[in-house]
């Protein structure tokens, strides 16, 4: 709502324990108050009529994030026409620093820019090579939202070797994003109703190679990923709760990818995929930002980023 005073991401946790610590400053004066007049109160100072609106609201905001983190570089020509789409137009929380701009949403993370954000070197990947996936609560819901703010994505269409339903949209620099649900969701059950209709839910990142074959190989035998599906030209990858594309590189995929994944324990993974003869460019990090990570380059230049939060 237009008055909402919440932040981005507000936290239930956060606005319960005020409700409490409200309820204690109204018994001062009324001994007989109950903690839903403090709930009131609470609603009240954050823009709200009652305490059920204040909970919806930020059961919506809730939705929109993205279930897996994912971390990726999108190369643009002009940041703040794509700063201006990512935030009006796909919901991102956006942030523009000179030639650059982080897009935030949930746990996922796109820099938009011309210089790889973790290099800092210029890159040689051109604005419109780069492919995001990003899963949906609703991908009808999404592919009608879109509609309605000028945006022209495709068709519907049922992709059967991933089991999704999926759209496609462009980008100001023709940078392709495809939106996706899975066929076996309940796209109408009671608990998607009333969420953000582009609460995005997962992103499937997109490597390219000259070998597939030999990619999806290495994939499975040294990081650990099982085979998905397999095609002589696609790769689909999963580990634990993240799945990736192994694709051909191509005139419309050229140059190489890159991507970024939270993971339990860096050290424990780092030892393993060391063990593996993986390319590990040195041992985890601890950044000043809250990060503990390392870097792994695959055999055809692809790199991923593998991170610990920690406090």
């Amino acid at each position: 709502m237009p008055n909402s005073k919440l932040p981005e991401h507000p936290s239930l946790e956060y606005l319960k324990k005020l409700a409490k610590t409200r309820l204690q400053e109204l018994r001062r004066n009324d001994p007989e108050a109950k903690l839903t007049n403090a709930q009131l109160a609470v609603a009240r100072d954050h823009g709200f009529a009652s305490w059920r609106a204040l909970k919806a609201q930020v059961d919506v905001r809730r939705a929109k994030k993205i279930a897996n983190p994912v971390a990726r570089f999108v190369p643009v020509a002009d940041v703040n026409r794509s700063a201006a789409f990512y935030r009006d137009v796909l919901g991102f929380e956006v942030r523009v620093q000179d030639d650059s701009a982080e897009a935030n949403l949930g746990p996922a993370r796109l820099h938009l820019g011309k210089e790889d954000f973790e290099t800092g070197e210029a890159t040689l990947r051109h604005p419109g090579s780069a492919v995001i996936f990003l899963q949906a609560a609703d991908v009808a819901a999404t592919h009608a939202t879109l509609r309605a703010r000028g945006i022209a994505p495709s068709e519907m269409e049922r992709v059967n070797w991933i089991k999704m339903r999926m759209f496609e949209i462009r980008d100001p620099d023709g940078n392709v994003i495809w939106f996706g649900q899975s066929f076996h969701q309940d796209e109408d059950s009671p608990s998607r109703r009333g969420t953000q209709p582009h609460g995005l839910r997962q992103a499937l990142p997109e490597l390219p190679f000259n070998n597939v074959p030999a990619a999806v190989a290495y994939y499975r035998d040294v990081l650990g990923f099982r085979i998905n599906y397999e095609q002589h030209d696609l790769g689909v990858m999963d580990r634990d709760a993240i799945t990736i594309l192994l694709i051909a590189r191509g005139e419309a995929h050229k140059g190489i990818g890159s991507f970024g994944v939270y993971v339990s324990n860096a050290d424990e993974l780092y030892e393993e995929l060391l063990a593996k003869g993986a390319n590990v460019l040195g041992p985890p990090v601890s950044r000043p930002w809250g990060l503990r990570d390392f870097r792994v380059i695959d055999p055809e230049g692809n790199r991923i980023t593998f991170s610990q939060t920690f406090e």
